[in-house]
């Protein structure tokens, strides 16, 4: 079963906070914002397969999951929801040492 996934407002707004976060800290060099953009879209190619296989959120609810996504010695992770039996909706994005998303 295929799944399309959705990005909310929110979520495209943390990639882009994270894309400049990754470019700040690379000195202006693209390719460090761009591989950590890559980073995510590949991680997050798993939940048009599989996204029952990510671990439940805090707070118990079972369509609401989050995706660990490595990248470097840290990474990013995503809060997404299962809506239905064809849709994933991507909630928010942070990094891993992020207190919690925003």
């Amino acid at each position: 079963m295929n799944f399309s996934v959705r990005f909310t407002e929110e979520a495209r707004d943390d990639l882009k906070r994270l894309y400049g976060f990754q470019l700040e800290q690379a000195g202006g060099d693209f390719r460090q914002a761009d591989a950590a953009l890559e980073a995510i879209r590949r991680g997050l190619a798993l939940l048009e397969s599989s996204p029952f296989a990510c671990r439940r959120a805090a707070g118990g609810k079972v369509m609401l999951r989050e995706l660990l996504i490595g990248f470097g010695a840290t990474g990013y992770v995503a809060l997404f929801e299962i809506e239905d039996a064809q849709t994933v909706a991507v909630l928010a994005v942070r990094h891993q040492r992020e207190d919690d998303y925003r």
